[in-house]
C-alpha cells in the first residue's frame, strides 16, 4: 500500500483521523483532504490542500482514502471515491476510530512518561490492594429526555444503570411511572435547554447517595468489564473518564471553531477571577489537544462533590453573563464548556485522584 493517502472530509473528524494515522505510522503522509459538497472549507489545512472534487479532478488511484465523516455519508462517499479510481477505501467507523484513538493514546502517554490506564486493564496502576474490601453501592445514571429521538434498537440497561429523566420540569410527560427525574427537590431542571445533561448531574450531586456515581447518556454508555466495581476498589481508582479525544488545532481552538468564542472568553475570565494559578493551568491544558468528551464519568461520591462544587459556580457565572442564545444548538454552551472543564479539573488534580479511562459506545 502507498505511504501517501487521502482523507474524505475536511472538518474535525477528518483532521483527527489524519492525525492518528500519521502519528501511528510516521512513514505515512496525507496527500489531500477531499470534499464534494458546497460547505465552506479552507483551501488548505496545515499545508495540506483541500481538493473539491470536480469531473476533471485527477487522483492517484493507488493512494488509499479514509472516509473521515459521519458514518451516514460513508456509502455515498465510497461510491464517489470509486468513481475517481480509488482502489482502497477505508471508512473511519466508530470501531476504527476507537482502535486508532487507543493506539495513539498508548503511544502518546508513553512518550510523555505517563500511564494510560483503562478500567479493563489496570496493570499500569501497579499491584492490587490486598484483603477483602467492603462492597460499595454504585449507580450510573443514564440521562434521557422525552424530547430525544428514539433509538433504532432499544437496548437493555445494565443492572447498575438507572434512567434519570432530564428536563422534566419542561414537560408533563414522564418516561417511567415513578421514575427518577431531575425536577425533584433542589434542581435546575427548567434550564435543560441550556445545561443539557448537566441538569441531571446537578440533581445527582444534590440527591444521589451511592458510594460510586456515574453519568451516561441514552445513546452513549461506557463499555465496562463485568467486574469494574471490584477493579475500582482493588486498584484504588477514584474516577473513570471516557477515553480522551484528540482535537485540532487545540482544545481551545477546536471550541472556537465549532462554537461561539465569546462564551469561551467568558469562561476563561471567570476562571481567572476565581484563581489566577488555576487560570494559567487552564491555558496550558486548553492549548493541548486532548479532552474527555460527553460529560460522562464514574467516580466516588466525594470526588463528584468536589467537582460539582468547583464547576457549577463557574458555569452559573458564565451563563448569567452570556444569557440565552437564539440558536438552539449554541444555546447549549454550558454543556459544551463543562466537557472541557471536567478535563481541566482532573488535570489540575492529577496527583490527588487516580483516574482511569473506559471506551464508550454510540447507539444509533
Amino acid at each position: 500500500m502507498s505511504h501517501k493517502f487521502y482523507v474524505f472530509g475536511a472538518h474535525s473528524r477528518a483532521q483527527t483521523a489524519a492525525f492518528y494515522i500519521q502519528y501511528l505510522y510516521p512513514e505515512a503522509s496525507i496527500e489531500a483532504y477531499l470534499v464534494n459538497n458546497e460547505e465552506p472549507n479552507a483551501a488548505s489545512i496545515n499545508g495540506v490542500p483541500v481538493i473539491r472534487l470536480e469531473k476533471s479532478t485527477k487522483l492517484h488511484g493507488e493512494y488509499p482514502v479514509f472516509l473521515g465523516t459521519r458514518s451516514v455519508y460513508h456509502e455515498n462517499l465510497a461510491k464517489t471515491a470509486g468513481e475517481f479510481g480509488i482502489q482502497n477505501i477505508y471508512p473511519v467507523t466508530a470501531q476504527l476510530d476507537l482502535k486508532l484513538r487507543n493506539a495513539y493514546l498508548r503511544k502518546y502517554f508513553s512518550s510523555i512518561g505517563r500511564a494510560f490506564a483503562k478500567i479493563d486493564d489496570c496493570s499500569a496502576l501497579g499491584e492490587k490492594m490486598l484483603g477483602k474490601l467492603p462492597e460499595r453501592k454504585a449507580c450510573v445514571y443514564v440521562a434521557k429526555s422525552v424530547f430525544d429521538k428514539p433509538l433504532q434498537t432499544e437496548t437493555k440497561l445494565w443492572d447498575y444503570e438507572k434512567v434519570i429523566q432530564v428536563g422534566a420540569a419542561l414537560t408533563d410527560k414522564r418516561l417511567e411511572e415513578n421514575g427518577i427525574t431531575d425536577a425533584a427537590g433542589e434542581n435546575i431542571s427548567d434550564r435543560n435547554k441550556q445545561f443539557c445533561e448537566l441538569t441531571g448531574l446537578y440533581w445527582i450531586w444534590k440527591h444521589a447517595t451511592e458510594d460510586v456515581i456515574g453519568l451516561a447518556h441514552y445513546r452513549r454508555h461506557f463499555i465496562l468489564p463485568e467486574d469494574w466495581k471490584a477493579r475500582m476498589q482493588q486498584y484504588g481508582v477514584d474516577v473513570i473518564l471516557p477515553v480522551p479525544l484528540y482535537v485540532a488545532p487545540s482544545v481551545e481552538g477546536n471550541y472556537r471553531e465549532r462554537h461561539i468564542s465569546k462564551d469561551w472568553d467568558a469562561m476563561m475570565q471567570e476562571l481567572k477571577a476565581r484563581d489566577s494559578k488555576g487560570h494559567r493551568r487552564a491555558e496550558e491544558v486548553f492549548a493541548q489537544n486532548l479532552y474527555s468528551p460527553c460529560n460522562m464519568f464514574i467516580m466516588r461520591r466525594e470526588v463528584l462533590n468536589d467537582l460539582c462544587n468547583w464547576m457549577f459556580p463557574v458555569l452559573e457565572a458564565v451563563s448569567a453573563r452570556q444569557g440565552i442564545r437564539t440558536d438552539a444548538y449554541q444555546n447549549r454552551y454550558p454543556g459544551f464548556l463543562s466537557e472541557r472543564l471536567i478535563t481541566l479539573f482532573f488535570e489540575m488534580h492529577r496527583d490527588r485522584y487516580k483516574v482511569v479511562y473506559a471506551d464508550k459506545n454510540f447507539l444509533p
